[in-house]
């Protein structure tokens, strides 16, 4: 039988364990979501010409690396179920488009201009659309070990 002081240790020690899993899992997001701002900052200048009236791939490829660092310190600092969500999100659809982009060409889509490149043969692209996958089922575990914080 157990005593009532080693039973008050098993849920701060399962807290510690969930706190040090979401600080790992922070560090890699942080890191995944690191390489996407980097790669879509150093790659934009290469783009200002695919343009609609209303964008440039060149913006939102800024637009993408900005939330993407913001995202990276967001999930080190304040890791809560929103941060997580948040970055699961921007991974996840940067993923799905960049794989999209690779194997099929929509055309234009809205304001949204025609971004079709058959290649993974481009500075980053590769680096990038692999830690877009990986961080966006990172930070869907990093959400999921939040939640069970919760409850």
């Amino acid at each position: 039988m157990t005593s009532t002081s080693e039973r008050n240790l098993r849920p701060a020690g399962a807290r510690g364990r969930r706190k040090a899993a979401g600080r790992i899992l922070g560090v890699a997001v942080a890191a995944c979501l690191a390489v996407d701002a980097y790669v879509h900052l150093q790659d934009a200048a290469y783009y200002e010409t695919v343009r609609t009236s209303l964008l440039s791939q060149a913006g939102l490829f800024r637009i993408q690396a900005g939330l993407a660092a913001v995202l990276a310190v967001a999930v080190l600092v304040w890791p809560r179920r929103a941060t997580w969500g948040a970055a699961a999100v921007l991974l996840a659809s940067a993923f799905v488009a960049v794989v999209l982009y690779t194997y099929v060409d929509p055309g234009q889509l809205g304001p949204v201009p025609d971004m079709y490149e058959p290649t993974w043969d481009l500075p980053g692209k590769l680096a990038s659309a692999w830690a877009e996958g990986v961080g966006a089922c990172l930070a869907v575990l990093g959400l999921l070990v939040a939640r069970a914080g919760r409850t």
